[in-house]
C-alpha cells in the first residue's frame, strides 16, 4: 500500500518514515510543501535505512503530489496546520482514502504542557470537519515519542491508540501501525473519544521531563 506522510520531514514524520520503510512493505513517501526539501529528506532516510543493510527507500514529493498517489496520508503537521493542509489536497484525494491525525494541541507554561483543546474538541475532529465526502479520518500515533521511534536502534514495545468513526478505516489503520515491529495498536473508539487520548501528549512529555531515564517515555496497557 502507499503511504505518504506530510510533514515527513519533522521528527514523528521522520520517526514513522523510517519505522514503516524498515518494517513493512509498504511504499512511503513524505510530503512536503517544498518538494526539495522533502527529496533531500527522504534522501537521508534512504541513506539511513541502507547503512543498516536494509533494502527500502523513501520517496519525497510536494504535498499534493504525495497525497493523490497515497490511499493512507499521515497529517504529521504541526496542529494548526491540520485544516489548512487538509484543505489543500482535498481535490488530490479519493474517495476511500484514509487520513490519520497524529497531532496534539499543547501550550506551555512555567508549570509545563498542558492540553490545548481546540474549539472543534480534538485535533482530530478538525480534519475530519475539513475532510471531503468519502474521505474518513482516523486518529493515531499521538503519544509516540518521536526521538525513540526514529532510532530504530530503540526496541518500542509500545502501543498506541486508535480512533475512528469508520470501523473500516480504523482497521486499515491498526493494520498500518502494527506493521511496526514493537508497537502494538489499541481500538480506542470513536473521533468523540480524541480529547482523552490527545491529553495524555502533555502528561508524557511533563513525567519525561521531571524524572531521570524517562526522555522516550510511551505507554504500554496490560
Amino acid at each position: 500500500m502507499k503511504i505518504a506522510i506530510l510533514g515527513g520531514t519533522g521528527d514523528i514524520g521522520q520517526g514513522l518514515a523510517l519505522r514503516l520503510a524498515a518494517d513493512t512493505h509498504h511504499e512511503v513517501t513524505i510530503g512536503s510543501r517544498d518538494a526539495e526539501r522533502a527529496e533531500t529528506k527522504a534522501e537521508e532516510y534512504t541513506t539511513e535505512l541502507d547503512s543498516r543493510g536494509l533494502d527500502a527507500t523513501v520517496a519525497g514529493a510536494e504535498n499534493e503530489t504525495a497525497a493523490a498517489a497515497a490511499r493512507v496520508i499521515v497529517l504529521a503537521v504541526p496542529p494548526y496546520h491540520v485544516g489548512d493542509t487538509v484543505e489543500a489536497i482535498a481535490d488530490t484525494l479519493d474517495e476511500g482514502d484514509v487520513l490519520v491525525s497524529p497531532a496534539t494541541g499543547m501550550k506551555r507554561d512555567d508549570e509545563g504542557f498542558h492540553y490545548h483543546r481546540p474549539g472543534a474538541g480534538s485535533v482530530t475532529r478538525i480534519a475530519a470537519d475539513a475532510a471531503p465526502d468519502g474521505v474518513d479520518v482516523v486518529g493515531a500515533f499521538h503519544n509516540l515519542a518521536a526521538a525513540r521511534l526514529a532510532n530504530l536502534d530503540a526496541d518500542l514495545g509500545i502501543d498506541t491508540l486508535v480512533i475512528g468513526d469508520d470501523e473500516d478505516a480504523k482497521g486499515t489503520v491498526i493494520d498500518v501501525a502494527e506493521g511496526i515491529e514493537g508497537l502494538r495498536a489499541l481500538d480506542a473508539g470513536g473521533i468523540a473519544n480524541a480529547p482523552e487520548i490527545e491529553g495524555l501528549t502533555p502528561l508524557l512529555i511533563n513525567v519525561a521531563e521531571n524524572n531521570d531515564g524517562l526522555n522516550d517515555l510511551g505507554i504500554k496497557f496490560t
